[in-house]
């Protein structure tokens, strides 16, 4: 089934987008600048350099955790409720860690890292609230937009972590308090623009077009989880963009590590992590066009064999600094290619009752899969090297793409063949 949405005027779309992208803007400036220093800070308070990674983790764990109840609340009563309160909640997790360092308690930064996950279920579910009024043919533009506009917070947020220091020393707060200081107030003027201006309701509105004034039937896992399972076209976006952000996170998270370890420099690993945040961001809109003009699968498919010569290129040379710059830059244009076909098309092929609970559904397994793809690569790395990790990276890759296309030609066999997926 394709899902065509009612027309609504231009002028609110626009007007919808740019309320959008602010927000978005806002919530990337508050997680950059929070993210740069959290494993810092855990590695500060805790004691111990073991302990770094797992502010990150639970972040991570937070947007799982936080993205099914946020979808159910914007099934409920619309997106502007659901995604401010996200800000909400993502502020509160920022003034705790605030406390957390003034107080030297390394527990308490968790719960506070944990809130602060909220954040990234608003990015995400900021791009389906894009689309909400969307028709077919711009629905992957709309929705790329809001990707874009994450590379703003992406780059800005961590380079504001210097004057975030100068403002808490200022106030007579800790220098590693800042950030967090920067975070807490984006946030909150996250909410305020999202509360203040998102009216109408995108979602509201588009029921409302499609002559429903109903709440929809939604709110629960188990309801989005049939949804899928009724719809394979659904479940396979949600398979490409599950394994195109487990196989990302993994290697991105890893690449780092093994690149130190060739002795090259901090600022040399800084400036490729650089490089990749551009692949996953920057060709957003281009990859949004593409996916209007010749369907999603194309794109999704691409993608996928993209993040597989990424890998590859990783697996044959793995002690070329080109080549891993290389290979990190096409894990995040894989990675930017499957997610925005792929949630474009999850939007395409869900039913309007339980549209919002089913991405909130994709939103969540997508941060759990980054979640467990980093935890594992550390594992894989640790006991078979850095090697082994990106082959299986490929793999990964090869086998999405094998289970995601029958998945959508037996979706569109089922409706006749109308499916635009191709």
């Amino acid at each position: 089934m394709s899902n065509s949405q009612p027309p609504v005027p231009p002028a609110l779309q626009r007007r919808t987008l740019a309320v959008l992208s602010a927000a978005q803007i806002l919530v990337g400036l508050g997680s950059g600048s929070a993210l740069a220093l959290g494993a810092v800070v855990g590695e500060r308070l805790a004691g111990t350099a073991s302990a770094a990674g797992l502010p990150t983790t639970l972040t991570t764990l937070g947007a799982a955790v936080a993205g099914i109840p946020l979808a159910a609340l914007a099934q409920r009563r619309g997106r502007r409720p659901a995604l401010g309160t996200g800000a909400l909640v993502a502020a509160l997790g920022s003034l705790i860690v605030l406390g957390a360092v003034q107080l030297g308690s390394f527990a308490v930064m968790l719960v506070g890292m944990l809130l602060l996950g909220a954040s990234t279920a608003v990015a995400l579910q900021a791009r389906f609230a894009a689309v909400d009024l969307s028709s077919s043919a711009r629905r992957g533009r709309d929705l790329s937009l809001l990707v874009w506009t994450t590379l703003i917070g992406s780059v800005v947020g961590p380079a504001l972590v210097e004057p975030g220091g100068v403002l808490a020393e200022r106030i007579g707060l800790e220098p590693l308090a800042g950030p967090f200081v920067i975070a807490a107030v984006a946030q909150l003027l996250a909410a305020a623009v999202l509360f203040a201006a998102l009216r109408p309701d995108p979602l509201l509105m588009a029921r409302a077009a499609a002559g429903r004034t109903d709440a929809g039937r939604g709110g629960t896992i188990r309801g989005a989880a049939r949804e899928l399972a009724h719809r394979p076209v659904a479940l396979a976006s949600v398979v490409a963009v599950v394994s195109a952000h487990a196989v990302m996170v993994a290697v991105m998270a890893l690449t780092p590590v093994h690149m130190t370890h060739a002795g090259l420099s901090l600022g040399v690993v800084g400036l490729s992590i650089s490089a990749h945040v551009a692949g996953m961001y920057a060709l957003a809109p281009v990859f949004g066009l593409l996916t209007d003009r010749l369907g999603a699968l194309p794109i999704i498919v691409a993608g996928q064999l993209v993040l597989t010569a990424s890998c590859i290129v990783g697996f044959v040379a793995a002690d070329s600094h080109a080549a891993l710059v290389t290979a990190l830059v096409l894990l995040g244009l894989g990675w930017s290619m499957s997610t925005v076909a792929g949630a474009a098309m999850l939007t395409e092929h869900t039913s309007d009752e339980l549209r919002a609970d089913v991405q909130g559904l994709s939103d969540s397994a997508m941060s759990l899969a980054g979640a467990v793809g980093g935890l594992a690569a550390g594992v894989v790395v640790g006991a078979f090297g850095y090697a082994t990790l990106v082959l299986s990276g490929a793999v990964v890759a090869l086998a999405t793409v094998g289970c995601v296309v029958p998945l959508v030609r037996r979706g569109s066999d089922a409706d006749g063949g109308r499916a635009r997926v191709a």
